[in-house]
Parts: C-alpha cells; sequence; structure tokens
C-alpha cells in the first residue's frame, strides 16, 4: 500500500504511532492471533489491547473475525496490509487527487442469480427466501445486503475522469463472505472479479460468518443466517491487478478501457469455478463495516490517460 503526507492517511500515521499496536502488527505478520494471545503477550488487559485492535482495525491495517472455540467466542487479527510505501513529495510533486463515489448494495444495473438467494433492506426482506424473481422487486434499490449461491451481479458508476487526466489507481472495496445454507465458517468460495468486462482475477472467500452478530446488522436480522463479511480492496493499478496488496494477476489499467464514460464492475460464482460456495454482499447497515461498494479513484490533474486514445 502506497501513501503519501496528505490528510487523509493521518488514521494510519496515529495507528502506527504506539509500541503496542507496532507489536500486535509484529506478531500477527505471520499467523493471526486472538485479542486475548495479544494482551498476554504485551502485558496489558483485554480491554486494553481490543483498543488498540480497534484503532488498527479502523485505519485499515488488520482485520478481526469472531471465531467460536471451545464454547466460548475470541475476536482474532490478522494482517490486511503486508507492505507500506510512504511517498513523502507524492502528494506535492504528482498534486494527486482523488475522485470517490459509493454504491449502495441494491443499486446493481445487471444480475443472474440462483438459489440459495436473497435481498434484504435494512428494516426487511424483500419478497421471500430463493427467490431470484425479488432481484427485480422496485424496492430493491433500498437493499443493504443480498447473497445467491452462483451467478452474478453488475454495479455502473459513471467515468467523470477527464480525457486529459491521468488515472493512477483504481481502488474499490467492499465487504464480502461466502454464502452457505444457514452458517458455515470453512466455506469456500472463488469469486471472479471483473471490470469492464475484462477479468481482473479471483479471490477465494474462506467462509459464511455468523457465529456471533456483525456491529451493524440490524436487530430483526436471524441470528442463524450469515452476518458479516471481510472487507476487501480491489485494487487496479499500470502495473497489475491486487486484493489487499496481493497480487492477483497483470490486468493493468491500459487493458480495462478506463476512457469509457462508465465503468462496469461484476462479481461472480460460476459452476466452472472450484470452489462455488456463492456470494454475499453488505452495505452500509449491515455487517462490521458501516459501508457500501466504494470507488476510489487516484489520478493526476494533467497529462494523458494510460487507458485513453
Amino acid at each position: 500500500m502506497q501513501i503519501d503526507t496528505s490528510l487523509s492517511y493521518l488514521p494510519i500515521y496515529e495507528a502506527l504511532a504506539s509500541k503496542i499496536r507496532l507489536q500486535v502488527i509484529e506478531m500477527i505478520r505471520t499467523k493471526e492471533l486472538s485479542v486475548k494471545d495479544l494482551a498476554q503477550a504485551c502485558g496489558v488487559s483485554s480491554a486494553i489491547m481490543s483498543m488498540h485492535v480497534k484503532k488498527l482495525e479502523q485505519a485499515g491495517l488488520i482485520q478481526c473475525v469472531m471465531k467460536r472455540i471451545n464454547g466460548g467466542t475470541y475476536k482474532f487479527c490478522s494482517l490486511l496490509v503486508p507492505s507500506l510505501v510512504v511517498d513523502l513529495a507524492g502528494a506535492e510533486a504528482s498534486e494527486l487527487r482523488v475522485y470517490e463515489t459509493s454504491v449502495p448494495i441494491g443499486h446493481y444495473t445487471d444480475f443472474c442469480v440462483l438459489p440459495t438467494c436473497g435481498i434484504a433492506t435494512r428494516e426487511k426482506l424483500i419478497g421471500q427466501y430463493d427467490d431470484p424473481r425479488c432481484f427485480l422487486d422496485p424496492e430493491r434499490v433500498n437493499a443493504h445486503v443480498l447473497w445467491f449461491t452462483k451467478g452474478f451481479v453488475e454495479y455502473k458508476i459513471p467515468n467523470y475522469i477527464k480525457q486529459s487526466e491521468h488515472i493512477r489507481e483504481i481502488e474499490i472495496s467492499f465487504e464480502i463472505s461466502s454464502e452457505a445454507p444457514r452458517i458455515n465458517e470453512n466455506w469456500l468460495s472463488d469469486i471472479a472479479f471483473s471490470l469492464n468486462g475484462k477479468e481482473l482475477g479471483n479471490w477465494t472467500s474462506p467462509g459464511d460468518f455468523g457465529l456471533t452478530r456483525g456491529r451493524f446488522t440490524p436487530e430483526w436480522w436471524h441470528e442463524d443466517v450469515n452476518q458479516y463479511g471481510l472487507l476487501k480492496r480491489l485494487k487496479v493499478t499500470a502495473e497489475g491487478t491486487y486484493m489487499d496488496e496481493e497480487r492477483i494477476s497483470d490486468v493493468g489499467l491500459s487493458m480495462v478501457e478506463i476512457d469509457r464514460n462508465q465503468w462496469t464492475l461484476r462479481m461472480e460464482v460460476s459452476e466452472a469455478r472450484k470452489p462455488a460456495g456463492g456470494i454475499t454482499l453488505f452495505g452500509s447497515g449491515f455487517g462490521n463495516y458501516d459501508q457500501d461498494i466504494v470507488f476510489r479513484i487516484s489520478y493526476d490533474p494533467g497529462g494523458a490517460n494510460d487507458g485513453g486514445t
């Protein structure tokens, strides 16, 4: 992950400004550990360690999942960003700007889904379970969670970046998990991602999480179904495509026709992919991260666009 001295990265610098939090990063560099284990290793209480973990999580440096072990429920932490590069001159030298837009979960423009499937607003289920027709319901624009076993959903956003401007990076973040009947935290799903019809690569979701309630999941939501996902960051650069800084393909910006007036993002699970364990997408008001699908485009205000003509 590359950062600079702009104020948007201040939460990262603040999260790193602690001896204990640096110790936490070092300890979970190669394996996930529970908050209890981290507290014992650092000689602090679990309550104090939870505060440190929350700071790192809010900065997007680590991710946490709840696991049930021997009758107890524990929060386990793993490293989300394996490396940081600080560009001390980047913000001024390149005059880098950022355009960001958020797309609600229900604002898909095309879909094809198979049961198990469903869609819901923050207040109620839309239609009924396992009926793909509900994805056409006019109320679906208010949806903040959806799930399906096989198929795809597509989202479109307008491209406001001018031809004279140089796109450096496209980052798309979202909360996602697999889709199993009820709950199964060991339910693998190979999920493919495409931008403008070009497949960027795939990522394997480890499970369908639900042993504890999501932080933002509404009270009416049943306890015996999926509760939250993992916050993932899909990034396309000139050099290739990355998921949470791990390279997943050689597909770069010049290969995805970024000069279009609108971009199309597709998330898909097909029969051809194994394991095909479905998709659950969580938006604001559901899961552990109070956000929808966020597009973040970093660009220079001048120069030729790598994807342009």
